[in-house]
């Protein structure tokens, strides 16, 4: 089973990057599961690398970092926040719409958060 999951949301201020980040790493962990991740909007910061979190908070760029499939953030998204390349974590990529296009075509399953 191939699942897409799209954030949208900050990775801070609501859990829904943080739920969908979860969800998206135990599903990974299902035989025969295949997960992409594309984040857009507020939630390419999820991806920023060098997030400093309070004691026993999440850290959403160690989430990103262990979804296990692969990881993909809009480039136009990354460019109006002033995120470079440089500053992602290790294992996302910049993405286009148009690799968002395939992995939805692509996709059995797409969930929305």
């Amino acid at each position: 089973m191939n699942t897409l999951f799209i954030l949208n949301d900050a990775p801070y201020g609501s859990e829904r990057s943080y739920n969908a980040l979860r969800l998206a790493r135990a599903l990974g962990k299902k035989e025969g599961e295949k997960v992409r991740v594309f984040l857009m909007g507020d939630s390419v910061a999820c991806a920023k690398g060098g997030q400093k979190v309070p004691e026993g908070y999440y850290n959403a760029g160690d989430m990103v970092r262990m979804v296990g499939g692969e990881v993909a953030l809009c480039g136009t998204c990354l460019n109006a926040r002033g995120i470079a390349d440089s500053e992602i974590v290790p294992g996302a990529t910049r993405g286009t719409l148009d690799q968002l296009a395939t992995w939805t075509a692509e996709a059995d399953k797409v969930l929305v958060f």
